[in-house]
């Protein structure tokens, strides 16, 4: 079903789950520390539509020119792994997308380009979650991910677990690139963020699932190309049923958004905020803790100047 035929049918059965004005302010209450003058580590903005939160939070963590250098190539890396339209919550926000890469070609990109490693058909799941249109229309240019042909094997020399992993082309041939999550509850992983979002750039995911899935996950997160920023787009959250969700009974209109250089922060406030949602404690998120062990970021927020906005 493309996204105008499941408008229709929202429209007729009233299937949209709708957040009470009071519950959504409870949402948004989520507190985050601030610890002060001097650079903002990490940026927490509620309350606004995703091009429009990511506009601030991107001023307040000292522009995109910051991350982006002119003559760059440029990855931007949503996650685009299901047949989902916008309004189930499956995929990163179409127009957050587009915001990113037009704010990458006004720091001076050279190109800038999209993919994900889907799980459903590519064709359909780019198509249907209007990313593919999004980037397009902002100058980027898609690239499939669904041959072996395009992954080159890395070696990981600082993972516990997974030692070597085969990384798209796209990644390893960028200058620099942006990891672009949505926060969803996962089956297996209890949360997909940014971490998580990874496994989108990977061949053998499948060896995750069969060896210890949270470890692996922190283990590709020491590639030695890491994301120079990370944005998880919070605007709509599937709650339950992730990663793929059943219906819109799984989403909840959140409106929020963080960014951060800092993988395993970002993380760790985006579950925090998840948990205004649904119980999530972070000692269930083991690949956090893992990642904190393997130094790739940390969990302890008090440490980091968090700049927290509400529209």
């Amino acid at each position: 079903m493309d996204r105008r035929d499941f408008l229709k049918t929202l429209a007729v059965t009233g299937a949209v789950m709708t957040v009470q004005r009071s519950e959504a302010m409870d949402i948004l209450a989520q507190k985050l520390t601030n610890a002060g003058g001097g650079k903002v580590d990490l940026v927490a903005v509620m309350g606004g539509e995703p091009e429009t939160m990511f506009r601030r939070a991107i001023t307040e963590i000292g522009g995109m020119k910051q991350f982006i250098k002119p003559g760059q190539k440029v990855v931007v890396k949503p996650n685009i792994g299901w047949d989902k339209v916008p309004e189930l919550a499956g995929n990163t926000n179409p127009e957050l997308v587009s915001e990113i890469i037009k704010q990458c070609f006004d720091a001076g990109a050279k190109e800038v380009v999209v993919f994900d490693h889907t799980c459903d058909d590519w064709r359909k799941c780019y198509k249907n979650s209007g990313i593919e249109e999004a980037a397009k229309a902002a100058g980027a240019k898609v690239m499939p991910a669904h041959e072996e042909s395009y992954y080159r094997e890395v070696e990981l020399p600082k993972a516990k677990s997974l030692k070597t992993a085969k990384i798209h082309s796209a990644i390893l041939d960028c200058d620099v690139w942006i990891n672009v999550p949505i926060l969803k509850n996962h089956g297996g992983a209890k949360m997909t963020i940014s971490m998580k979002n990874h496994m989108g750039i990977v061949w053998d995911r499948g060896y995750f699932h069969k060896n210890d899935l949270q470890q692996c996950i922190a283990d590709i997160c020491t590639m030695q190309k890491k994301a120079v920023l990370n944005v998880v787009d919070a605007y709509r959250i599937m709650k339950t049923n992730g990663p793929r969700g059943r219906s819109a009974s799984d989403v909840v209109l959140a409106k929020g958004l963080f960014i951060s250089p800092d993988i395993v922060a970002v993380d760790t406030a985006a579950t925090k905020f998840f948990n205004q949602v649904r119980e999530m404690p972070l000692e269930s998120v083991a690949h956090l803790a893992n990642g904190q062990a393997l130094k790739i970021g940390t969990m302890d927020l008090d440490k980091l100047n968090v700049k927290r906005i509400r529209l």
